[in-house]
């Protein structure tokens, strides 16, 4: 996240309304929007690794993954927010709105230089609201490094450099070998 975009306030649907089809991506705090920075190949290589790696094991459940382009719906003490997590996976049925999902069951985060500070605070914060959250994933595109925080454990920290991270969203084990392929040397 950014600067603001403008300072008028913008209501929800005009805010759905602004970025269906839109060049440049918004998140969205209250009315106010704030544009979202481009990524580097490191980070567009993470994130396409892991939704490569996933896509294959959701197919016949009703989990539906989605990278970069998928908005996540809060509402926080009477305010409207919209982020645009890396990736999102939500598996409840009924969470099916054209431009937004509200129950994800994990949200991932690819961290760069600009937005870790926001990812590792603020949308933590935001996050942990999300009941149906298990998941929050901060991953490194400068070192192969996981942080990875479990509603389970509390939210505490984990972090894991070598092996597998488990998502226990999906059961799965998924390989830093595979999440940094083609990204670190």
């Amino acid at each position: 996240m950014n600067q603001p975009a403008r300072v008028q306030s913008l209501s929800v649907d005009d805010y759905l309304a602004s970025e269906d089809g839109a060049d440049i991506r918004h998140e969205y705090i209250d009315g106010e929007l704030y544009a979202m920075t481009g990524a580097s190949d490191r980070h567009g290589l993470i994130t396409l690794n892991i939704a490569s790696d996933l896509r294959p094991l959701l197919r016949g459940t009703s989990c539906q993954l989605f990278a970069n382009d998928m908005k996540v719906r809060l509402h926080i003490q009477n305010q409207d927010i919209f982020y645009y997590p890396d990736l999102l996976l939500s598996c409840d049925p009924n969470d099916r709105a054209t431009y937004y999902r509200t129950h994800p069951c994990l949200l991932v985060e690819v961290l760069s230089d600009s937005t870790a500070r926001i990812d590792r605070r603020e949308k933590f914060w935001a996050y942990q609201t999300i009941p149906s959250l298990r998941e929050y994933l901060l991953i490194s595109q400068t070192a192969r490094e996981i942080e990875v925080y479990r509603r389970a454990d509390g939210w505490a920290q984990e972090i894991i450099t070598e092996g597998s991270v488990r998502l226990d969203c999906l059961e799965v084990e998924l390989a830093l070998d595979v999440i940094y392929e083609d990204v670190l040397a």
